[in-house]
């Protein structure tokens, strides 16, 4: 195998393929690797940890067609270092040579047939504007559960809905939800799919160029199977594994009515959020949201640092109320929130509150108050 490539275009290759690798030690070494492969013209990239599969085409200069297996992070290191300008790559039966400029590498690699064989992705059966599914995405996924133990918690939710389809992602302390309205991406007979969100946070990544296009016309293939689910941005596809089971029944957390609006400056709220932050020192320390006509006082009381409260200016409507949150968690509802106002849904401070934009409501974050004495 032999090719020319520019570097930039190569190392970005690469490092996209090696998102997917392993990080954990393998019994498979070959796992560790990233598959190259040319083919006249055309560089594919791919690296898997057979949960999240990522495969990259590029253009390149075709010298000699074949394929091999080198060290993902190693290979990328060393095309990242190297001077800008075309980087050859040309390959044997165990080793790799990487050579531009003046400088050359000698690099062994994996045998290919150690690495496993993937099927051809499948066509795209439905296209999703970029913009909406980005927005979404960063909406959603910051709810999810980061605890393997609990391996329903770390997918988000993609369910057919009237008009649309919703995404619900939840790590029990927490949740949010999206709606997204017109041609649901999911296949006719299929209600919903449960996807890992370490999947859909790579998704992401790919995501930035394509949707902040702004003629909205950017878009991002998807098609799913009994088992995974496939999306393609440019010349990236993701694969990822199903998760396999029962999503928890997310709607009868939400209460049916709140007596208690609070509305407030979105950035106001966020400024003042992280400055009473600054004395919390664990995730137990709460900050408690003091709700009264025309503000809310937000303190926190840590026994070994000290305290710290602000007002800011608020329209409210309801019983006067305290509630405790975790900052963090709270931060990250408002932050998720699109414009300049945030409405703060309150039942009383035991049970779940509601962070939405006051207009609209295709997106709603619940939180779980922490209870204090």
């Amino acid at each position: 195998m032999k090719y020319r490539c520019e570097r930039d275009t190569l190392v970005e290759a690469l490092a996209t393929a090696s998102r997917a690798v392993t990080s954990r030690a393998s019994t498979t070494p070959a796992l560790n690797g990233v598959r190259i492969e040319v083919v006249g013209n055309r560089l594919t990239v791919v690296g898997t940890d057979l949960d999240l599969t990522v495969r990259v085409e590029v253009e390149a200069i075709g010298l000699d067609d074949g394929s091999l297996v080198a060290p993902a992070r190693l290979v990328a290191d060393i095309v990242r270092s190297l001077e800008p300008g075309a980087v050859t790559f040309e390959g044997g039966d165990d080793e790799v040579e990487i050579s531009a400029a003046r400088s050359r590498f000698v690099v062994r690699t994996y045998p290919v047939e150690d690495f496993p064989v993937l099927a051809d992705p499948r066509p795209d059966q439905v296209t999703i504007p970029a913009p909406a599914l980005a927005e979404a995405l960063r909406q959603v996924v910051r709810a999810a559960s980061n605890d393997d133990a609990r391996p329903l918690l770390t997918g988000v939710l993609v369910a057919a809905e009237a008009g649309g389809t919703r995404l619900v992602a939840t790590d029990s302390y927490r949740l949010a939800m999206r709606d997204l309205a017109g041609e649901g991406p999911l296949a006719e007979g299929a209600e919903q799919i449960l996807v890992p969100a370490r999947a859909l946070t790579e998704l992401q990544r790919l995501m930035p160029a394509a949707g902040s296009k702004e003629d909205g016309a950017a878009t991002v293939g998807f098609s799913v199977s009994e088992l995974d689910a496939t999306f393609t941005v440019g010349g990236v596809r993701l694969t990822t594994r199903l998760l396999d089971g029962k999503f928890p029944d997310y709607r009868q957390l939400i209460p049916p009515g709140y007596p208690n609006l609070l509305r407030v400056g979105r950035e106001a709220l966020l400024d003042a959020l992280r400055r009473v932050r600054l004395l919390v020192r664990d995730n137990t320390t709460p900050v408690r949201l003091s709700m009264r006509p025309g503000s809310v006082e937000l303190t926190v009381v840590s026994q070994e640092v000290g305290h710290a409260s602000e007002d800011v200016d608020a329209e409210y409507e309801g019983e006067e109320l305290t509630v405790a949150f975790n900052p963090s968690y709270l931060i990250d509802g408002v932050e998720a929130v699109l414009g300049d106002e945030v409405v703060l849904e309150t039942v009383d401070a035991t049970k779940p509150a509601t962070v939405r934009a006051p207009d609209h409501d295709d997106y709603r974050y619940l939180l779980m108050p922490v209870r204090v004495s």
